[in-house]
Parts: C-alpha cells; sequence; structure tokens
C-alpha cells in the first residue's frame, strides 16, 4: 500500500469505522423488529356460497379493527362434502395451511379423534359459554372436550301453510297422525296436491330428517356415551313405517325417496303442500314479494308420533376450530372471540340472514324487527337433538343412509332393513368400543 493510501485510510478509519459498526449493529437489531411488525396470516377454507358473506362482513371488520392479524378466507367448492375431504387431506399431508377450521357440527369428534385440532376447553370459560345454545357447544365436543366454537345455527322446522288450514277449519299438527289427517282433509278439498315433504334421498340430509323422526317415536340411533345402537328397536322401526305410510296414503309424493331440500323447498313454495320438513333457510325465499306462499305460512318445531311425545329438531351450523398444526393459536384465539362476539354476530345476522349461535341475538330487537320468526328458532334450537358425535359417524350415517333407503323405497321391509344397519353399525363400533375399554 502507498504512503498516501496509509496516511488517507487512517484517519477514515479512526472516523468512520465506529459509526459502520453502530450500522451493521442497528440493521441487525431492525431486521427482527421489522419482521415482528408483520401481520400474522389466518387461513380458512369454506364454502364458495359462504365466501362473500364472510369477506364482506366478519373478515373486513375484524381486519379492520386492528393490524397485527389478517384473515384470509380460502374459497373452496360448493359442496360442504367436497370442504370436508380438502380438509382432511390437508390434515393426512401432515402440515394444513388453514390455520382456523370451518366445521359442520358433524366434523368436530372426526377430526377432534384423529388429532387434528387444538383442545379449547381450557381457553374458554363456562361464562365464554353461557351465551351460546348448549347444544351447539355440546356440538362441539369428543369426549368432554371442546374442539368447536358455534359461528351460526342451524335447526330442522316444520312449516305449514297456516291459510289453508285455517280454510279447512283446522288447527296446526301436534302429531304425527295430525300430519297424515291435515293433510288428506286438505287434499280431498282440493287445496293442496300433496300434504307433506322431507328428504328421501340417499345423503346426509335424510339422515338429519331421519334422526327427528326417530326422536319423534322415543328412539335413538347411537348412544354416543355407551356406543349402543338402537336402530333395529320397535321405535325406529315404527320411524321407518311411518314415513314409507306418508307415501303410501298418497300424503307425500312418491318422488320423495329422491328429494333433497331444493326440491321439496320448490314444490312447498310453488303452493302444491301444506307442509314441509326443511331448514330455516327457506323462511326468507318463500316470503320474497313474488313467492305464491309469502306471509300464508307458519313455522313450529317439529313433532312426536303422539300429542305431548319427546320431539326434537336436528341440529346443524358452522363453527370455528383451530388446526393442530397452527403456529399461531393465540392469533387464532382472538380471531375466533371476535367473529363470535355479540357485536361482529349482530351485524353478520342482519346483513347475511344466517341463524346465530348468541341465544341473545334470536330475541335482539334490531334482529326481530327484520327476521320475526326467530323467536321460534330458539325454541327449536334450544330441543334440538345431535347426531351423535362420534368419530365413526360418516360411516355411521352412510349404512343408515343405504337401508334407510332400501327400506322406504320397498327394496326392504322396515324390520329387516333396520335390524341390518343395527348389524353393521355394531360391528363398525366395535373397534371404537375396544380402544376405549383399553384407554386406562
Amino acid at each position: 500500500m502507498k504512503f498516501w493510501q496509509r496516511g488517507f485510510l487512517r484517519p477514515l478509519k479512526r472516523r468512520w469505522f465506529p459509526l459502520l459498526l453502530s450500522l451493521i449493529t442497528l440493521a441487525f437489531i431492525a431486521i427482527p423488529v421489522a419482521l415482528s411488525q408483520q401481520p400474522v396470516t389466518l387461513r380458512l377454507l369454506m364454502t364458495a356460497p359462504d365466501v362473500p358473506p364472510w369477506r364482506d362482513n366478519l373478515v373486513k371488520a375484524f381486519n379492520e379493527q386492528q393490524n397485527r392479524i389478517r384473515l384470509e378466507v380460502v374459497e373452496g367448492p360448493n359442496s360442504p362434502n367436497l370442504i370436508e375431504d380438502l380438509y382432511t387431506t390437508a390434515f393426512l399431508l401432515g402440515n394444513s395451511p388453514y390455520d382456523l377450521v370451518n366445521m359442520d357440527v358433524t366434523w368436530a369428534a372426526k377430526f377432534a379423534s384423529a388429532g387434528w385440532l387444538q383442545d379449547l376447553t381450557d381457553e374458554f370459560s363456562e361464562a365464554d359459554l353461557a351465551p351460546f345454545s348448549p347444544q351447539d357447544i355440546e356440538g362441539g365436543k369428543y369426549n368432554g372436550r371442546l374442539y368447536r366454537i358455534p359461528v351460526r345455527s342451524d335447526a330442522g322446522v316444520l312449516y305449514y301453510r297456516k291459510d289453508l288450514i285455517d280454510k279447512a277449519g283446522l288447527q296446526p299438527p301436534q302429531s304425527f297422525p295430525d300430519i297424515i289427517k291435515i293433510s288428506k282433509e286438505v287434499q280431498q278439498r282440493g287445496l293442496a296436491r300433496w300434504g307433506y315433504l322431507w328428504q328421501g334421498k340417499q345423503y346426509e340430509g335424510t339422515t338429519a330428517m331421519f334422526v327427528e323422526v326417530i326422536r319423534g317415536f322415543n328412539g335413538f340411533w347411537i348412544n354416543p356415551d355407551t356406543l349402543e345402537v338402537g336402530l333395529d328397536r320397535p321405535e325406529v322401526i315404527q320411524a321407518v313405517e311411518f314415513l314409507r305410510s306418508t307415501i303410501a296414503e298418497g300424503v307425500s309424493p312418491p318422488g320423495v325417496t329422491t328429494y333433497v331440500e331444493e326440491d321439496t323447498r320448490r314444490i312447498f313454495q310453488a303452493g302444491d303442500a301444506v307442509f314441509l320438513r326443511s331448514w330455516p333457510y327457506v323462511w326468507p325465499l318463500a316470503n320474497q314479494p313474488n313467492s305464491p306462499i309469502n306471509g300464508k305460512m307458519g313455522i313450529m318445531p317439529m313433532i312426536g308420533a303422539a300429542n305431548g311425545s319427546i320431539s326434537g329438531s336436528c341440529l346443524g351450523g358452522w363453527g370455528l376450530g383451530v388446526a393442530k398444526t397452527s403456529k399461531h393459536l393465540k392469533e387464532a384465539l382472538e380471531a375466533i372471540r371476535f367473529i363470535t362476539s355479540e357485536a361482529a354476530q349482530k351485524q353478520f345476522i342482519l346483513d347475511a340472514g344466517y341463524v346465530p349461535s348468541r341465544r341473545s341475538l334470536f330475541t335482539d330487537p334490531q334482529v326481530v324487527a327484520k327476521y320475526e320468526h326467530y323467536p321460534q328458532l330458539l325454541q327449536i334450537v334450544d330441543r334440538a337433538v345431535l347426531r351423535p358425535p362420534i368419530a365413526q359417524y360418516a360411516q355411521a350415517s352412510d349404512i343408515l343412509q343405504r337401508y334407510l333407503s332400501a327400506a322406504i323405497t320397498n327394496q326392504m321391509t322396515p324390520e329387516a332393513a333396520m335390524q341390518q344397519a343395527a348389524k353393521e353399525t355394531r360391528l363398525l363400533l366395535e373397534s371404537a368400543r375396544r380402544d376405549r375399554q383399553e384407554k386406562p
């Protein structure tokens, strides 16, 4: 190095080296600080029809009220079954891209038993859960532990044509025999073509419908605590015979064994039936200004086999859990608390028209002003019947669907169909029962 270079660099080092060292140190400090200021992104998958109301209400409100967490909705297919398959595939791959899990009430047990969900039992106190329907909370449990917090509820309801029943000089039904009797009376007067519409296609909707009829006859499908199967008991066989009788006596159309919800809604909304078993979504559609039955129908809980008998509507609805693989449990819990808060829920219900998960909103003056039937829905939700929260639910439902379909289409007698369904269900649950007995 030349002498003039040495002479130039010495003062430069003395003057600038401490400053350079400080700048480097600050850079190393600033990098993690900057990274820590980046918002955490939480992702959840849901059906395509649910994305707009979520994105425009809950997601927007959550993201706007703070800047530490970004909630991102991933649009999936229309079918809930396909959403369940996508979640399942993601979990099986071992590192799900979804932090929050948007679940139908029947998925919680399956996902929890597989170890795919965070246990939320110790994250939510009894006071936190008290504002929700007890049945909705039970629907999010597996083996007594909590894995799902309800966001929106749902329950099967019985719609009836008030105007037609009034014209016939009758009262709303109090039992299954009343449905048959009133239907025939209205049909004989030429006021409606059909009496009672229900979902009879071989799919989950028929399982939900049949759970209600079983309950109405004081029977049971599977006891989740003991795994006892009741499908071959007399009460359940009578439930199948009741459904068959509605077809045989011309109260229900022959095609009812192929109907899903929308098939039955269209017939009922066209004014061609007296009764409809369906879900709360029918109410706003059937009461549109251009609907032939606008203002002409009533709504009531599902009924039983006799006046005053035990009855109940099948619980539906959706809720949120946290994926076990999520690295953002704290942030996910914050999002769930916001989404299920009373203020966020109220705006969501008013804008999107879903059934609330919080009981207070069923009777909130603003909500009732827009949805006058919600106080009645609260009574229905409070009496709701759970489909058995067991890990093998999907397989058990498939067995029931197959044999119920065989019975109502006259391929098997009700007794033979339910005996076979019970036999296969017991075989399915035998391994689960052994696992329970082996646990300390």
